[in-house]
């Protein structure tokens, strides 16, 4: 037997801004998947997860379409490792995680990332974390349905103990980031999961390329959000829906961009009020956030030793981030579950998390 762990992520600034070419800077999270494997003599899969039902399928199935269920994202890995020329073999695969489900903190990509390693391994098969990542995309998108960018998958398999990861969405060009040992990522679970994420998200990606076929015939060499500038969106006659959404990726992509020269600076007062701008412009401008983020985020805010806080995540429910000083952690985490509570009835869930490690082989 062989074991493999992908841990979940979080997003410190850089929301939406994956699937536009545009730069985030995601922290991979000590909250993880674990998938334990064996061989199997014939080129059955089978997958017994601690919180779902059990699943069998044939690697040999051709027509293998997803179901709608728990299960598409390990198949979809399967099926997209196999049509993209790496034969596989059979595997009995053990799935086990601490990463909460729908809360915006990549637990799909984490499955995905920890399947496909187990696979490889199993098919004595070794290629590189950024093809790996990039693997995993496609079967979220072509096999799930999924429409997400490449940020997800790409910090679950690349990611480094202590550091976030700066990456250029459009060349996957990255680079490492140090955090500062004098402040604690907080992310705080709100609890509320509307059911609008997977079709909303789709159509804000939608949304976003109507916006560059408008401002396209503006500038001619505009390929992407990545390319735009603000001064572009009233002479291409956007709606004003159209106009909201590409001016949040545009400012969040520059955002981005300032946030690193401030980390990197020491800076941590201007990184949290980029992180309170972002917050700002995801609610009014890209309009994916909801009432229980917004609460969140003004409770984080009114603290003491908050830096900044924001949603993370697609939207319409999940998580908050929230960077703080060391010392007023336990503070911070007292204060937000009795506020929390007492302005929503709801318990939120709360996890003090550290910058770590992307997918490796866990030691028997």
């Amino acid at each position: 037997m062989r074991r493999f762990r992908a841990p979940g992520r979080v997003n410190l600034i850089g929301e939406h801004t994956d699937y536009n070419d545009g730069l985030v800077l995601p922290v991979a999270i000590d909250l993880e998947t674990c998938v334990a494997v064996e061989p199997r003599a014939d080129r059955t899969i089978e997958l017994d997860s601690e919180n779902f039902p059990r699943r069998v399928f044939s690697l040999d199935d051709s027509e293998d379409r997803a179901q709608g269920d728990w299960s598409d994202y390990a198949r979809g890995v399967a099926v997209t490792l196999e049509r993209s020329g790496y034969r596989l073999r059979g595997a009995h695969l053990k799935i086990s995680s601490d990463l909460p489900i729908g809360s915006g903190l990549s637990s799909s990509a984490a499955l995905e990332v920890a399947v496909a390693m187990a696979l490889l391994a199993m098919a004595e098969i070794s290629i590189r974390a950024a093809s790996v990542a990039r693997l995993c995309q496609r079967a979220e998108n072509e096999f799930v349905g999924m429409n997400c960018g490449i940020m997800d998958q790409f910090a679950c398999c690349c990611a480094r103990a202590g550091h976030a990861l700066l990456l250029d969405c459009r060349s996957l060009e990255y680079r490492l980031v140090a955090m500062p040992e004098s402040a604690r990522i907080v992310i705080c679970d709100t609890k509320v999961r509307h059911q609008l994420t997977s079709g909303e998200y789709n159509r804000r990606r939608a949304e976003c390329e109507q916006g560059v076929r408008a401002i396209g015939k503006v500038d001619a060499s505009i390929r992407s959000l990545r390319d735009a500038k603000l001064e572009l969106l009233e002479p291409a006659g956007l709606s004003e829906v159209i106009l909201r959404r590409c001016r949040h990726v545009i400012t969040e992509i520059a955002r981005v961009a300032d946030a690193i020269a401030a980390l990197e600076a020491g800076d941590l007062e201007r990184f949290g009020q980029l992180m309170r701008d972002s917050h700002r412009s995801l609610r009014d401008d890209y309009q994916v956030s909801c009432a229980e983020l917004d609460r969140m985020v003004e409770i984080a805010e009114a603290l003491p030793g908050v830096y900044g806080s924001r949603m993370t995540g697609a939207g319409f429910g999940g998580c908050t981030v929230s960077l703080v000083a060391t010392e007023f952690v336990e503070e911070f985490a007292r204060a937000m579950v009795e506020r929390y509570a007492a302005a929503t009835g709801i318990a939120p869930a709360m996890w003090v998390c550290r910058a770590s490690a992307g997918a490796s082989e866990m030691p028997l």
